[in-house]
Order: structure tokens, then C-alpha cells, then sequence
């Protein structure tokens, strides 16, 4: 595989193509996506709509352009050798379009249409309209994305899986979970003023590799779209609790962007700067200091910066900086689970150990991009490195002599993306994608004061793939493909730390461990149809499978063995089988339907022993779901809609086939749904409401003393309503106003529910608003 990227390199700068091409230019009402059918060829408009398309083989094509809120458009279009062809295309208004036409998370720019599997697509709009009333990300997905968990309200998102299982979180492509030992903070690594838009393909998917059980939520960041060399906008907001005691509640948000673009070179730099006020529940009562986002710095820093070296080949470099540190001044006073709630009160003395959060995620890439090699083939070569650290609070009885755990990764790697399109005849059309992933991934969780309660591990992890698609018959789509992973896992000799036994009232651990090297390989696949004859009705069936050795950490902490080799750490193999149909009827209605099934012979699912500690638990497991979601346009300036996801999940654990024990909350959230109404009466206001219905379940009975283990507890229903509006005061100035949690309803969320401990029952924040001035410069 060397000696190709290498062969492919120096063509690259050596031969051309001697087909014959020509060019397209155009102008789209307003900016959108443009994307030439069937073909690698696609680009986004400039700011005033303009775009260019250059070295196009001659032949008859479908030009299609499509933008968030608008109806696509198509236009039948013949390029002619040495000729430049011009095209104009007018795009409707159509509420019921929320998606962007060119997705990526894939591994290359194609149609949302011709993908043969479940996905959403969060735009733009959606990002600003929830970022109008909470501009934490993991509060923007449980809205926008059905299948999704309900968040936590949280610092941490554990529990916030995808259809049951964890999910592989993705920076540009970059991989950000940390699966070695998953600390459930790498949904919130980003500031939603850094991102365009956020691509999430659902079920098993092995093409990004370890992690995916679930499926992946890959964050792109913002994409320079002016005409000129320089444009700013500025985004100064007020944020506060609304009514009852707002003391202390109020926050503030800044953000800062400049971005421009000249012939060759463009630019984006994004800065943003959040101080969140003490967050208080409905009463008015300061919530738990436990993981609370109440009185958090945040600051992200974007910086990317690309250079056109011809029609052909891009060179870009991108460097994002996210962190988030509590700075609240209250300690927790538990509560009684089912009776009281823990709430927060200040305290006099100093809070003990280091300010808790995600100090920094660092992430710096460098791409290289190189199209229509020798036979049409394309090239992207990617090198990245990521560094994070996240740090929980301090706990002084479990750990002996107290202690507060951290969490380091530090990932580098490079992502080799190579395409080549293939024919037979004229009925058969499309691409081999393939290459090469290389990663190098070292993480620990140790204490403060430096005694490790993970080991250190490092993870090398060598995996080619490759994925055909093919357009039978212009309309049915056929995706195939495999990756072969090869990881050795390199695990450090360690002692178990000392943790408090609740049941011994004694101290348990101290376990001398000899590391050694664990090696993993796997080949998984996927394979999927989907046809896209008609507009209104376009199913899809697929198998894919996914890879991960997830939470091996946690599997190494609790060790009873001597030798690192004799536990039970075998990877997680998850069969997804999926069929699904989406469609447009006419401007008014999209819809999509999905059901699902993953299976996975070994597992992993958390039980809390009687001491109080967690151990996982390797058995068969079957989860089973369908998601629905609409959204109508019956008038030019009303839109509204909604989603609803169920799932439920079985184990196997007695190892007979039968799937008798139920997954429990940390897994299998409550049946979900969302519902929005948009108003845009004028150019210049827009009025939104949405919904977040999250319901009940119930599938566990209490022990004899009525307590119930970790995750096992019921989880009762309720509803949070929204609303966020704009208005454009000048055609450079605009404001906006959003009220989460507009009702004021009381409540426990979802996992204060589940946990079924004392210490997690925590009520949500209540009624909260932001009001934000933009201006453009």
C-alpha cells in the first residue's frame, strides 16, 4: 500500500489527464450546494451564489443544487470540450428541505439521497436556532436527532447513546472518543459556533473505524464562504435564569468571526468566549454541583486556512481549541433518591482539588487533496493530532485517601482517501473508494496526585478498506464494501488502585497486574441498496458492521487477575441489519422511516457490584428500534414537524439464546419525540417553538429493600417546551431571543431517574434565556 501512495504522489505531480474537459459555471438563487449526479464533481457557491466547476469530462450531466430550507433544483446540462457552459438555478423556499445535498461523512462528498443507510443532517439554521437558547452541543443534538438519547444536562453525556450503543464522535473526519477508556465527555469537545453543519450516519459503521457501535456524529467546522479578501461578524449575547430567584444566574456569550477568500487563498477564524451564571431549577433552588455547567468558562478558538494550488490539487490546515472549567463555588447536599433531590449550596472554604471539566481539546490537521489522477482517480491524504484531557471532581472517601480522576488521549494519525470511478457499459456506473488508516492512540485515567487507575495504553491500529458503489440503472444505488482492522494494544504493568467497598466498609483493590501486549483483527463489512427512482418514495435495506474494544480500561481497573493477558477483552463484532424510506411529496412534505436490529455476541453493559463498583458485563446482545420523522410546508412562511425514536435492548446472559435480561437505562433511553413549528411571516423575523416529549419506561423490579441497582430504576415522562425568534433589525445587524425550558416545567431528567442513586438525583434547569446581538461587518 506504500509503495502506491508513493507511486500516486509523484503522479500527481508529473501527469495529466488527457481527456478532453471543459467548464461550468453558475449562479444559484440563494447560495447552495452544487453537485454534479453520479460523478465526484461538486462545490459550494460563494456568498452571492456564484460557483465554478473546472477540467469536467465533456458529456450530459444532472446539475443539482440544494440549500437548507430551499427545494433542490436540477437542470439537465451538456459540457463540450474547451467550452464554458453557464447555468442559472432558482431555488424555492421549502421548510420542509432541512438537509445539506453533500455530506461527507462517508469519506467523500455524495448526495444525502444516494446514501444507502439512516442519517440526519443538522445545518446551519438548526445549529443558530438552538444555540438562540442553549449553546451546549449535547442539548442541540437531543432535538435535532432522532435515535439519539435525551441529554443530561450535564458535563457528562453518559447515557446518551445512539439506538443503544456508543458512538463514535468525529472532528472533520478526526476521530475525538476516547473508546479505550470511554470518560462519556466527547460529545461536548466543540462550540457550536465552530461548526457548519453536523453529519450523523445511524447504526454499526466500520468505515472510520473503532468506536461505532452505534454509529458516528461527525462535527464539520465552519467553511470559508466570502467573496471578498475580508468579512467579520460579531455575536455578543446575555444569558440568565427567567423568573423566580435569578441570583447569581446570569452569564454571558462572545463570539468573533472573520473569514475571507481571494483567487487562491481562503480563510476562517472563529472565536468564542462563555461564562454560564449558576444554573437553579424550577423553584429556583441551585442544582447539584455534581458535573453542573453552571458558572463555566468556555472558550473555543477555530483557525483554518486553505490553499488552491490549481484546478486540481488543495492544500488546508486546521487547528481547533476547545475548553470548558467549572468555576462554581458550591458543594453538593445529597438528597433521598425518590424523595428530595441533591441540590447545591455554597460553600465558605475552598472547593478540593482542580476546577472540574475538560481543560483543552486540541485537534491540528493537514490535508491534502489531489483530483482526476490517471484514470480519474482521486486523492486526500490526511495528518492529524488530537489531545485531550478531561478531569471529574473530587471524591474523598472511594478512592484511599481521597482522589480526583483524569482522563489523557493523545491521538495521531494519518487517513489516506483514494477514488477511483469505474463503468461497465452504460447501465453500470460509479467509484472504488479505498485506502489506508493509520493510528496511534495513547490514553490513561489516573488521579490528580499521579497513582493510575487505568493503565497507560497505547493502541496502534492499522486498518485498510475499501467500498464500491455503483449506479444500476441510473437510479438503484449499491454500496459494498470491507475493512480489515489490525490493533495491538500496549498495556503497562500496574496495581489496581484501592476503592471503598460499600458492603466491607474496608478498602478493595491493590491488585499487582503484568501488562503485555493484546492484538485484535477483524474483518467487517457492509453492504446496502437504496433506490432513488422516485422523489416520494425512496427505500433503502443495508448490513453494516462495526469494531470497537470499548471500554477496555474500566475491563483493566477492576482486574482480579495477574496477568493482563487472562481477562476477558475480546472486541465488540455488532451486526446491524436496517430498512428504511425517505421522500419529498411535492414542496410540502419529507418524511423519513427506519426500523433496525443490531446484534453483537459479546457485549459490554455496566453492573454495579455489591461494594459499589461498576464491572462489566461481557454477554449477547440484541437491540431493536424505528425512528419516524416529518416535516410539512403547507405555506410559503409556516413550517412544522416532528420525530419520534423507539428502541428496546435484551442481553443474553445466561448464554442459552434467550435474550431474557432487559439493557438498563444507560444503554436503552425511553421512547422520544420532538416536535417544531417555524414561523417566518417576514424576510426579516422568524419565530420558532419546539418540543422534547421524553417518555416513560419501566423494566426492572426493586431488591427486597425496594432500592434498585444502577440503571435499573423507572424513568417517569416529561416535556420541555422552547422558543427562539430573530429579527433582522438592519440588513448588517440582527437579534435574537431564546427561552429554554419556556413553561417552567419541574422535572428530573432522565438520568437523575435511571441512575437510582441519591447523588444523582438532580433536577433540570429551569425556565432560561439568552438574548444575542449579531453584526456584520
Amino acid at each position: 500500500m506504500k509503495y502506491l501512495f508513493h507511486i500516486l504522489i509523484f503522479l500527481s505531480f508529473s501527469l495529466d489527464v488527457l481527456a478532453q474537459t471543459g467548464q461550468i459555471t453558475g449562479q444559484t438563487t440563494p447560495s447552495a450546494n452544487v453537485l454534479l449526479l453520479k460523478t465526484r464533481f461538486g462545490t459550494q457557491a460563494d456568498a452571492t451564489g456564484r460557483f465554478n466547476l473546472t477540467n469536467v469530462p465533456v458529456g450530459e450531466y444532472q446539475l443539482r443544487a440544494g440549500a437548507v430550507g430551499f427545494a433542490e433544483a436540477i437542470q439537465t446540462i451538456t459540457v463540450r470540450a474547451g467550452e464554458t457552459t453557464s447555468v442559472t438555478l432558482n431555488l424555492l423556499s421549502s421548510a420542509a428541505y432541512l438537509e445539506e445535498v453533500v455530506v461527507t461523512a462517508g469519506r467523500r462528498s455524495e448526495n444525502v439521497n444516494e446514501v444507502p443507510s439512516a442519517m440526519v443532517i443538522v445545518g446551519q439554521r438548526q445549529i443558530q436556532e438552538q444555540t438562540a437558547m442553549n449553546a451546549d452541543i449535547t442539548n442541540i443534538l437531543q432535538y435535532t436527532v432522532p435515535g439519539l438519547a435525551v441529554g443530561t444536562g450535564r458535563t457528562s453525556n453518559t447515557g446518551q447513546t445512539l439506538r443503544g450503543r456508543q458512538v463514535l464522535v468525529l472532528i472533520d473526519g478526526v476521530p475525538q472518543s476516547t473508546p479505550l477508556r470511554n470518560g462519556g465527555r466527547d460529545l461536548r469537545i466543540i462550540d457550536p459556533s465552530a461548526i457548519e453543519r453536523i453529519e450523523v450516519i445511524k447504526g454499526a459503521t466500520s468505515i472510520y473505524g473503532n468506536g461505532a457501535d452505534g454509529g458516528i456524529i461527525n462535527y464539520i467546522t465552519k467553511q470559508p464562504n466570502a467573496t471578498r479578501p475580508f468579512t467579520a461578524q460579531t455575536w455578543a449575547g446575555v444569558t440568565g435564569q427567567v423568573g423566580g430567584s435569578s441570583a447569581q444566574t446570569i452569564g454571558y456569550r462572545l463570539s468573533q468571526q472573520f473569514t475571507g477568500r481571494t483567487n487562491k487563498f481562503d480563510y476562517v477564524l472563529n472565536g468564542t468566549l462563555e461564562r454560564t451564571g449558576l444554573m437553579r431549577d424550577a423553584t429556583g433552588v441551585p442544582i447539584s454541583a455534581f458535573y453542573n455547567t453552571g458558572q463555566m468558562n468556555t472558550v473555543n478558538v477555530l483557525a483554518k486556512a486553505g490553499y488552491t494550488l490549481s484546478d486540481r490539487q488543495r492544500v488546508e490546515a486546521m487547528y481547533n481549541y476547545y475548553g470548558s472549567r467549572s468555576d462554581l463555588q458550591y458543594v453538593d447536599q445529597v438528597g433521598v433518591y425518590g424523595k428530595t433531590p441533591t441540590i447545591g449550596v455554597p460553600t465558605s472554604g475552598e472547593i478540593p482539588g482542580t476546577p472540574q471539566g475538560t481543560p483543552y481539546n486540541h485537534n491540528a490537521t493537514l490535508r491534502y487533496r489531489y483530483d482526476r489522477l490517471v484514470g480519474g482517480t482521486g486523492l486526500e491524504a490526511i495528518g492529524y493530532l488530537q489531545s485531550f484531557r478531561t478531569v471529574y471532581g473530587y471524591d474523598g472517601q472511594f478512592f484511599e485517601n481521597g482522589g480526583q480522576s483524569n482522563i489523557v488521549s493523545n491521538k495521531k494519525g494519518i487517513r489516506l482517501n483514494l477514488n477511483t470511478p469505474v463503468s461497465v457499459g452504460n447501465s453500470l456506473t460509479g467509484e472504488v473508494l479505498y485506502g489506508l488508516d493509520l493510528l496511534n492512540d495513547q490514553t490513561a485515567q489516573k488521579l490528580q496526585d499521579g497513582r493510575f487507575w487505568t493503565p497507560d495504553m497505547t493502541m496502534t491500529n492499522t486498518a485498510p478498506f475499501a467500498q464500491l458503489t455503483l449506479n444500476i440503472w441510473q437510479h438503484l444505488i449499491l454500496k459494498a464494501g470491507a475493512r480489515y482492522e489490525n490493533l495491538g494494544v500496549v498495556v503497562s504493568d500496574f496495581t489496581t488502585l484501592k476503592t471503598y467497598n460499600a458492603t466491607t466498609k474496608k478498602y478493595d483493590g491493590g491488585v499487582s497486574v503484568q501488562g503485555g501486549t493484546l492484538n485484535y483483527e477483524a474483518l467487517v463489512g457492509n453492504v446496502g441498496l437504496r433506490y432513488a427512482g422516485w422523489r416520494s418514495f425512496q427505500p433503502f435495506a443495508a448490513f453494516s458492521q462495526s469494531f470497537s474494544i470499548n471500554e477496555l480500561g474500566r475491563i483493566l481497573r477492576t482486574s482480579q487477575k495477574s496477568i493482563v493477558s487472562q481477562l476477558e477483552t475480546k472486541p465488540i463484532i455488532v451486526n446491524n441489519y436496517e430498512a428504511g424510506v425517505s421522500g419529498q411529496i411535492g414542496r410540502f412534505v419529507h418524511y423519513d422511516v427506519a426500523v433496525y436490529e443490531s446484534r453483537s455476541e459479546l457485549g459490554a453493559s455496566y453492573r454495579t457490584l455489591p461494594s459499589g463498583v461498576f464491572e462489566i458485563v461481557r454477554a449477547p446482545e440484541r437491540i431493536q428500534g424505528y425512528e419516524v420523522a416529518v416535516d410539512i410546508t403547507p405555506l410559503r412562511f409556516l413550517a412544522f414537524g416532528g420525530s419520534y425514536s423507539y428502541l428496546e435492548g435484551k442481553s443474553d446472559t445466561n448464554n442459552d439464546g434467550d435474550y431474557e435480561t432487559y439493557l438498563g437505562g444507560d444503554r436503552i433511553s425511553a421512547p422520544k419525540t420532538t416536535a417544531y413549528v417555524r414561523l417566518q411571516p417576514t424576510a426579516t423575523l422568524s419565530l420558532n417553538l419546539n418540543a422534547l416529549m421524553a417518555g416513560s419506561r419501566d423494566r426492572f423490579n426493586p431488591a427486597a429493600n425496594g432500592t434498585y441497582a444502577y440503571g435499573q430504576a423507572p424513568v417517569t415522562a416529561y416535556t420541555l417546551l422552547n422558543f427562539s425568534g430573530s429579527y433582522q433589525l438592519t440588513p448588517k445587524a440582527g437579534l435574537t431571543l431564546g427561552v429554554e425550558n419556556l413553561i417552567n416545567t419541574d422535572y428530573y431528567p432522565a438520568i437523575s431517574q435511571w441512575a437510582a442513586r441519591a447523588a444523582d438525583y438532580i433536577k433540570g434547569t429551569g425556565r432560561r434565556g439568552m438574548i444575542t446581538l449579531n453584526y456584520r461587518w
